[in-house]
């Protein structure tokens, strides 16, 4: 069997204002926009935000698995400063050393930034 990855989903409350959070922190574009589902492309593979009823955001850090997203960028400390502006958090709990920064997204998913 040989399976070809077309997407990654990711549950939120508000797809259009998480999906717009990503966008402005990648250049990605928002090519489909729905009440209930937006798409960001521009990646490698496209960004789906799914509405959830009654959705609450992870806690971090919990025993809980989850998946997160992961981005090189060329200056980790400019970076965080620009997703804070965007309404990014960095969470006290830091388990990569200098190796990697979780930053928290404006609905409290974690992901990664790393130096390229």
């Amino acid at each position: 069997m040989t399976a070809t990855l077309t997407s990654i989903v990711i549950d939120c409350a508000d797809p259009a204002a998480l999906a717009s959070f990503y966008a402005r922190a990648t250049g990605w574009r928002i090519t489909s926009d729905d009440p209930a589902f937006v798409t960001l492309e521009g990646g490698p593979v496209p960004v789906g935000f799914q509405r959830i009823d009654g959705y609450r955001g992870p806690d971090w850090p919990d025993s809980g698995k989850r998946a997160h997203l992961d981005f090189t960028v060329p200056d980790v400390e400019a970076a965080m400063k620009e997703l804070a502006e965007l309404g990014a958090t960095v969470p006290g709990f830091q388990p990569g050393g200098s190796d990697w920064t979780v930053l928290l997204d404006p609905e409290g998913h974690p992901f990664c930034l790393m130096g390229s």
